[in-house]
């Protein structure tokens, strides 16, 4: 599967738009974001307009998320399970979510219980930060629910 264009724009509204590279929240240190939450090879103090970070959402950063979606999930899903699904890796990393309970649940064919894991995944250098509650809720209820 593919991200669909909702997924895209999910991701853009969930991760907001900086054209100057910013450190980790919870850390202030590496690694450094950019654009729409891109996070490979951003060196500190680098620069983006939305043209360029738009391109590096779609023709790199999301389809390395949705493939590793695709390489770990072993169960049919609809598109917008799917997109929920690759805005979750886009966030907290493939080895993360090839590792986690969720995707566990998901090749179980437990759908509602890889639900509620979403909720789990709100800490950030064991603190939880609201921008991350509100995340996970968003992709949570387009996992659930689709776009609505």
């Amino acid at each position: 599967m593919h991200v669909s264009e909702q997924g895209i724009e999910l991701i853009k509204q969930l991760e907001g738009f900086s054209d100057v590279a910013y450190p980790d929240p919870a850390t202030k240190s590496a690694p450094f974001t950019i654009g729409f939450g891109r996070t490979h090879n951003v060196k500190p103090d680098q620069r983006c307009d939305r043209m360029q970070a738009d391109y590096w959402l779609r023709h790199q950063d999301a389809p390395r998320a949705a493939q590793c979606v695709n390489n770990h999930v072993k169960r049919p899903l609809k598109q917008h399970e799917f997109d929920a699904l690759v805005s979750f890796v886009y966030n907290v990393g493939c080895g993360n979510f090839r590792n986690s309970t969720m995707l566990k649940l998901l090749n179980q064919g437990n759908k509602k219980g890889a639900s509620a894991e979403f909720g789990k995944w709100v800490y950030a250098a064991h603190k939880q930060l609201p921008g991350l509650v509100k995340r996970r809720a968003r992709e949570r209820d387009v996992f659930d629910h689709g776009y609505l």
